[in-house]
């Protein structure tokens, strides 16, 4: 299969416009990913689907990730003047990145044997603009996993055939992956009621009145 690189390339220009990104990876997996920019998310994922060469035509995993708002401190070295006397100091400024909700397809290709090319979709923040265009019209197998995606982290998916809550119930107020998520205080029921949630019951009961 072609490098991240060539299929940016490749990408590119086959539709304009497209702001695409690699993705480095750290992790023991290496495995770097490419970000699309949502107006030609679905575009993209559609050349990669057709496309002779590459022909990803299974998504094979969906997942979403919370990132909250970070600030990282930068270190430079600086020349300064002191006592005029030129001399490097060290400057620590800090980079702002803002918070926003991420979704990450994994796509193989069975009939080539190859894969996976990673993409990914961010929303522009995780409040009020948290809509990113659905794949499933490409990948009949996204449909359950966006519906997830929605249940857990809140994304929700332009063009979804049946976008409902899928593992909470309707009238569930909050997204349980998100990471400034607050379990309830209140546990009523577990089928099979672990000891740790046993304690979580009696430090929310109220103490017994004679």
């Amino acid at each position: 299969m072609e490098t991240l690189e060539q299929i940016k390339a490749r990408i590119e220009a086959a539709v304009p416009g497209a702001q695409l990104q690699i993705i480095a990876n750290d992790s023991p997996s290496a495995q770097t990913s490419l970000l699309v920019d949502s107006p030609h998310a679905v575009a993209v994922a559609k050349f990669l689907r057709d496309d002779p060469a590459l022909y990803l035509d299974y998504a094979s995993n969906v997942t979403g990730i919370d990132w909250p708002e970070r600030v990282e401190k930068i270190k430079t070295k600086v020349k300064k003047l002191v006592d005029g006397v030129e001399k490097e100091a060290e400057e620590i400024t800090e980079k702002k990145t803002p918070a926003y909700l991420e979704v990450v397809y994994h796509l193989y290709s069975i009939a080539k044997k190859h894969g996976p090319v990673i993409l990914r979709l961010r929303t522009p923040d995780r409040g009020e603009n948290v809509t990113v265009p659905s794949l499933t019209g490409l990948w009949r197998g996204c449909e359950l996993q966006e519906r997830e995606v929605f249940d857990l982290y809140g994304v929700r998916f332009e063009g979804h055939p049946d976008l409902r809550r899928i593992l909470m119930w309707d009238g569930f107020k909050d997204f349980p992956m998100r990471k400034d998520y607050v379990e309830p205080g209140d546990y009523e029921y577990e089928p099979t009621p672990h000891d740790e949630v046993l304690e979580k019951v009696k430090a929310t009961q109220a103490p017994a009145t004679s």
